[in-house]
């Protein structure tokens, strides 16, 4: 019924509101629609993108490997290569002329005091020989101060190498190599233009191992470099094709995902309007339905007004009780105050009227408090709380239930327990569930139900568990009892520790304030829920 008494047309608001509802649906459907297009779109080329620069940084990965390799190779024959020459030539040639020069101090003209001495001519054609037909372009060899004792090139003999950093990683033990280009360049054939060449500083060992100087060789690589740049032009050649296909193929998709874009609009669109069509049926039946409701609806106002009456009849039966239940002790308070003003007139004691008094005031006030405590909402912020008395409320109040009264509790509470940081709705309602999880648990397990408190480094703990099994099986409940993770989530969310084991359950929270009092527990007691 509308608030003016008249049936609800749900039919006439549903022809307006459901049509404007499925065309700003289907407009919306549309947009999604075109922008998940225009997303398909982009990340296709970003793709092309992505792929672009990945093929261009893998083809300089190739080609920085190939130049790496050719390089390592090369190495390692120059290594093979200054054994051999180093085998035959150096203790008779090289050793002889390095020991020579060691004497010589480095001055300008020390190059023509070198090739000078005895036997320099000799090694110099047998270097020659053994080179020749080779690539090898040109070889040197340096004492360990640096001093180029011979170069197959001989204007360089003489020259000072010791701040040359190949000369120096050799000279510590390990070989040195790089390519390098040189436009004009002196070998052993004579002088040639234009060619990349593999220099490596190799060391020389001798007797064990020791360094006694170090081998500077050249070789030409050339044909295998320009060998290896028209294979990297051929390579990129391809990833070049490789691309545009990839690209074609991009295009293909996306006119094939436009084509599909406008099927599925078009299939959504006529979804939606089979969807408004069985709708406005399902809502014409509705309509009918209201109409034929609301007389029934007249009728139930009625009987409710009926109804209404007996509830409130109701009420005033329960005020009365609760009136007679408070006015007993009212009436025998209002007696003995009676008795008192006649005790007093004829000087009478009075004490035991003051009693009376007293026992029936403790009534009412127990009765209200009773009242006030069912009633009252508790606060849903932390504050300081008596760990003790909320587990003595919660045994108590379940000592009501008839399915607990058959499960035994010890007690160990320690006296004086320093009040702990807690919300009380939160832990009344964690405590509640453990030990009803215990309680059941220890009933099917035929064993006692262990509650104990303590506090020690700054936390109040809080221990509810079973024990004494009759098979001596623990009380495992953690992975069955869903209200073991509930309890959980409210202790960890007050800041508190939770931890199970096999038989306890272990509720760590943070005292209030600085009170720390040391675990002290009283004598145990042995009662029933």
């Amino acid at each position: 019924m509308s608030q003016s008494g008249r049936p609800f047309r749900l039919l006439d608001f549903f022809k307006l509101t459901s049509l404007v509802a499925f065309a700003a649906a289907a407009v919306v459907l549309y947009s999604l629609e075109r922008a998940e297009f225009v997303f398909f779109d982009d990340m296709q080329q970003r793709e092309e993108a992505s792929f672009a620069v990945a093929q261009a940084d893998l083809l300089s990965a190739q080609k920085a490997g190939a130049r790496s390799s050719l390089l390592m190779e090369h190495e390692a024959g120059h290594l093979a290569l200054t054994t051999v020459i180093g085998n035959a030539l150096w203790d008779a040639h090289f050793a002889p002329l390095v020991a020579q020069a060691q004497h010589m101090p480095k001055v300008p003209g020390i190059g023509r005091r070198i090739r000078a001495l005895a036997g320099f001519e000799a090694t110099n054609d047998a270097v020659h020989a053994m080179m020749k037909g080779s690539t090898v372009f040109k070889v040197k060899v340096y004492d360990l101060r640096g001093l180029t004792v011979y170069s197959s090139e001989l204007a360089q003999v003489g020259e000072d190498k010791a701040s040359n950093q190949g000369w120096r990683v050799a000279a510590s033990g390990r070989p040195a190599s790089e390519i390098v280009h040189r436009e004009r360049f002196s070998a052993f054939e004579g002088e040639v233009e234009d060619r990349d060449l593999i220099q490596s500083y190799v060391p020389v060992r001798r007797r064990a191992g020791e360094v006694v100087g170090v081998f500077e060789i050249y070789s030409d690589v050339t044909a295998l470099l320009r060998h290896l740049e028209a294979s990297s032009e051929h390579a990129t050649s391809l990833a070049a094709d490789n691309l545009a296909k990839t690209r074609e193929a991009s295009r293909a998709s996306r006119r094939e995902a436009e084509t599909n874009s406008n099927l599925h609009f078009v299939v959504v669109f006529a979804l939606l309007a089979a969807l408004y069509a069985v709708q406005y049926l399902l809502v014409r039946r509705g309509q009918a339905i209201i109409d034929q409701q609301a007389g029934a609806r007249e009728a139930a106002a009625l009987r409710e007004q009926h109804w209404h009456g007996e509830k409130m009849a109701a009420l005033a039966a329960m005020a009365a009780n609760a009136s007679h239940e408070i006015g007993n002790p009212l009436a025998i308070i209002t007696g003995l105050a009676e008795d008192i003003e006649r005790a007093v007139e004829s000087g009478e004691p009075v004490n035991r009227h003051a009693e009376g008094i007293l026992e029936q005031t403790w009534r009412i006030a127990e009765m209200t408090r009773r009242i006030t405590d069912f009633a009252s909402a508790r606060s849903e912020t932390s504050e300081p709380v008596d760990a003790n008395e909320f587990l003595q409320a919660v045994r108590h109040f379940l000592s009501f239930d008839t399915r607990y009264r058959m499960t035994w509790v010890e007690e160990d509470l320690q006296p004086r327990l320093p009040l702990c940081n807690a919300i009380p709705d939160h832990l009344n309602e964690v405590l509640m569930n453990l030990l009803q999880a215990y309680s059941e648990a220890s009933l099917k397990a035929g064993a006692l139900v262990k509650v104990h408190t303590s506090s020690r480094g700054g936390e109040v703990t809080i221990r509810i568990g079973c024990h004494g099994t009759d098979t001596g099986g623990p009380c495992d409940i953690a992975a069955t009892d869903a209200r073991i993770d509930a309890a959980r989530a409210r202790i960890e969310a007050m800041g508190g520790r939770f931890e199970v084991t096999a038989t306890a359950t272990e509720i760590h929270l943070p005292c209030h304030g600085s009170q720390v009092e040391e675990d002290a527990p009283q004598d145990l007691a042995d009662t029933p829920v």
